[in-house]
């Protein structure tokens, strides 16, 4: 089957696909005599794999780690689980730091008149320096990213 077709079976994108194979998480393609991708059931059923894994927040070197254990008949289970629970306690931790946001959030709202003022409790505390302390140094985000080098510090600032 072509990629379209591979794509609509295992419910991910053409797009990712390709990209899912430029990085190694599924093998290179077969390709037909006019060069286009073929997939074949096996190569959905890894597709399906991935795509229920990333469902779950897995990332894609989670994703990797699991299809390695998923492809090794001697695996253990503990490995599988411990995997799983480590997911599960990042997930907690974002969930905890998102509802750390919501509640300061109300917080600020509940603080804000809302009126034609200009004044506003929400800008002035987003303009408010980091004090430095442990909690401003822990919290990422939602969404934990991994680092990249020092990309700001190559911009000029934007006053």
């Amino acid at each position: 089957m072509n990629i379209g077709e591979a794509s609509k079976a295992s419910r991910v994108s053409a797009k990712m696909i390709r990209y899912y194979e430029q990085i190694g998480l599924i093998p290179a393609a077969q390709r037909t005599a006019s060069g286009y991708r073929a997939y074949g059931r096996a190569d959905v059923h890894r597709l399906h794999f991935i795509r229920r894994a990333r469902d779950l927040g897995f990332s894609v070197a989670e994703t990797s780690d699991l299809l390695s254990l998923w492809n090794d008949q001697s695996r253990q289970s503990a490995d599988v689980k411990r995997l799983a629970q480590a997911h599960l306690a990042e997930l907690d931790r974002r969930i905890d730091s998102m509802r750390q946001m919501a509640e300061t959030l109300k917080a600020l709202i509940r603080c804000c008149a809302g009126d034609e003022r200009p004044n506003c409790p929400i800008l002035h505390i987003l303009e408010q320096p980091d004090n430095g302390g442990p909690e401003s140094e822990a919290r990422t985000g939602a969404v934990a990213r991994r680092p990249r080098g020092n990309r700001l510090a190559k911009r000029a600032p934007s006053y």
